[in-house]
């Protein structure tokens, strides 16, 4: 087994092997999904996604299959600003690898549309009765079987979201907070970073983001919203920022105003890390174990990292900053796996049957357990057995457990009308985005919050709109009052029965 590291665009576009983990026969032989298809010996198949200590898992699970099977199997762990421009160019150049994650501005209904992909039907015997393994929901119609065609693994859960704190007890400690023990509300969080960076005197600094990553700004600002009351559904075009017991948009609610405004003032308050503009998610993330920053918000799959790489490093785990005042608001998510992690097949593949050996393995309770045993928290998979199974450091659990209090599922739309799919497909959003707008505001590129926070939602008000109206024209039977779920509760699950 050779690795080296970096995909290089031109290498891509040629479908080199060279800057992926080249994982081939001769690597040491251990257990390895049973074989449930005739494979071709000596195929050469091609993986990416966005790595993190999914790769962990990956590297040596892909190793040991292709020496059971005598196959080549090149992983590629990409930054999401890489597939964002990599993968469209190796769908359309017919150079995409077998499997991959899906760019975080493709849904699976567009990629499916688009003629990207391909089901895996066919490369997984007695389909149906391995999906009914999964928990209810994981396989739903318009979101990931199309035309009774599954399209799209979801091997992971989406409890979970991507802005809780990680930070640097010393520092924390230093500055008089215990964010375990008490969540920072919004105003701690600003004076926490302000006191870390006062206390660093330029050696280091109160907080971190990925800011050249433009999801992290409105993860950001959307769990602070919604945290604070503004509550909205999960990440599809059809839920994302949307309070679905009216069906409007919540962008220039005062809460989202509010989380963008702080963000404003701590880089004036000069808490902001230099440079953060320049930094995507990986890089930031490097910076705090490192003593650079004392705080970022992000995801759980830092822990099983930092705590392998730095293992002297004393960090803390916590919820993300709360309302100053009054109750905190549950973060909402949708049934089905968590949609960054989703990984799909390639129409040009002709390796369906090395990939459904993987995908079955991701499928069963032996494959749930070994994937979260090793990835940890960071990705949990999607079977609550196998959370329960799975060996997780106290961190983990911590984090899993806060988890669990901070997550409700809610409603799905396209549960209740599956010609929604075609909404989703149609739906183009806008140029001047939410990610977009918010990085704008923050770096002073734009100016006045509330107004261009009322200028953003009437944008996608009008993208929504244009979207239903190219669906109509297809055939579908949708109207915008299919949002709206007027007995929805955020603090409780949304049941079956609750439809």
């Amino acid at each position: 087994m050779t690795i080296s590291q970096g995909l290089s665009r031109r290498n891509f576009i040629l479908g080199s092997t060279a800057g992926g983990a080249l994982l081939a026969s001769g690597a040491g032989a251990q257990t390895v999904p049973a074989p449930i298809n005739d494979v071709t010996g000596g195929a050469t198949f091609r993986w990416i996604d966005s790595g993190d200590q999914k790769a962990v898992f990956f590297k040596k699970l892909f190793a040991e299959y292709a020496a059971a099977r005598d196959v080549n199997i090149v992983y590629d762990p990409l930054p999401w600003n890489e597939i964002a421009r990599v993968i469209p160019l190796g769908v359309r150049n017919e150079t995409a690898p077998d499997v991959f994650v899906l760019p975080r501005n493709t849904s699976l209904a567009d990629a499916v549309a688009q003629g990207w992909l391909q089901p895996y039907d066919d490369f997984i015997p007695d389909i149906e009765t391995w999906k009914a393994g999964f928990p209810t929901g994981a396989f739903l119609p318009g979101i990931n079987v199309f035309d009774g065609k599954t399209y799209g693994l979801p091997f992971t859960s989406n409890k979970r979201y991507s802005t809780h704190l990680l930070y640097n007890k010393d520092y924390m400690e230093a500055a008089g907070f215990d964010p375990a023990e008490t969540p920072l509300t919004q105003s701690e969080f600003r004076e926490a970073a302000r006191k870390i960076t006062e206390a660093g005197k330029g050696r280091y600094f109160g907080f971190i983001l990925g800011g050249s990553q433009l999801n992290r700004w409105q993860d950001a600002v959307r769990n602070m919203g919604r945290m604070a009351g503004a509550s909205a559904g999960g990440d599809s075009p059809l839920d994302a920022d949307i309070d679905l017991r009216t069906g409007d948009y919540v962008f220039d609610s005062d809460e989202y105003i509010a989380a963008v405004e702080l963000l404003i003032a701590m880089n004036d308050d000069g808490s902001f890390f230099p440079g953060l503009m320049n930094l995507n998610a990986p890089q930031a993330r490097a910076y705090v174990p490192q003593g650079a920053a004392g705080m970022i918000l992000q995801g759980p799959w830092n822990i099983p990292g930092w705590e392998a790489g730095h293992p002297e490093f004393d960090f803390g785990v916590a919820s993300g900053p709360v309302p100053d005042q009054g109750p905190t608001g549950k973060l909402t998510i949708s049934q089905a796996g968590a949609v960054p992690n989703t990984i799909s097949l390639w129409a040009g593949s002709d390796n369906g049957a090395i990939a459904g050996e993987i995908f079955h393995y991701l499928g069963t309770l032996e494959g749930q357990v070994a994937w979260g045993t090793v990835v940890g928290a960071g990705d949990p998979p999607i079977m609550p057995e196998a959370i329960e199974r799975a060996e997780f450091s106290p961190r983990s659990r911590f984090i899993l457990n806060h988890f669990n209090e901070a997550i409700r599922v809610g409603p799905n739309p396209i549960v209740r009308n599956a010609d929604l799919a075609k909404v989703i497909s149609s739906f183009t959003a806008p140029d001047i985005g939410f990610a977009r707008t918010v990085q704008g505001l923050v770096s002073g590129e734009m100016t006045g919050v509330a107004k261009e926070m009322k200028a953003l939602k009437d944008r996608y008000n009008a993208a929504l709109d244009a979207a239903f109206d190219k669906a109509r024209t297809e055939g579908a039977q949708v109207d915008r009052a299919d949002l709206v779920f007027p007995n929805w509760d955020p603090d409780v699950d949304f049941a079956a029965a609750d439809y």
